[in-house]
């Protein structure tokens, strides 16, 4: 029989938990990739991510769409860039690379593949897609110094 071991984090009412840090394992990896964030994305406290969310949820819109009437278009002077534009949207959408993953699910194609296209002929083959899957989408847009957006999902995801 496993005998379980539980042990009482020590709490100091003002200071908070206090961590044992001779306990564990020191894991460089974790500070890499916070570094190699944007900057953006990198927050030194929970008060300051809860900030950052809370600005990003007041600039988020969703709506939903039918699929064929979104258009997706692609520069021919930059080939790594599509954007979206949907129905009664002012400015097109750029998709984030998750996003990009869903419509790209959606359709029914590999974003494995899509992604190492030139960028026009991705967006003829995603438009294409959508064309033929004539359904209702949910997008998730965010507007943050661009029109980018975030997520792709069924009608009924909340």
């Amino acid at each position: 029989m496993t005998q379980m071991e539980f042990h009482t984090p020590v709490r100091n009412a003002r200071a908070g938990y206090k961590v044992d840090v001779s306990r564990g394992q020191r894991i460089g990896r974790v500070s890499s990739e916070w570094f190699n964030r944007p900057a953006d994305e990198r927050y030194l406290s929970l008060t300051d991510l809860h900030n950052s969310v809370k600005w990003r949820t007041e600039r988020i819109k969703t709506r939903l769409v039918e699929s064929e009437l979104i258009r997706v278009d692609a520069s021919r002077d930059d080939r790594e860039r599509l954007w979206l534009m949907l129905p009664d949207a002012h400015a097109p959408v750029a998709p984030t690379h998750w996003s990009f993953g869903q419509l790209a699910s959606l359709v029914g194609a590999p974003a494995t593949y899509l992604r190492q296209l030139p960028a026009p002929l991705a967006a003829i083959n995603l438009q294409h897609g959508l064309l033929s899957h004539r359904e209702l989408v949910k997008t998730l847009e965010a507007k943050d110094g661009r029109s980018e957006l975030r997520a792709v999902t069924g009608p009924d995801y909340n």
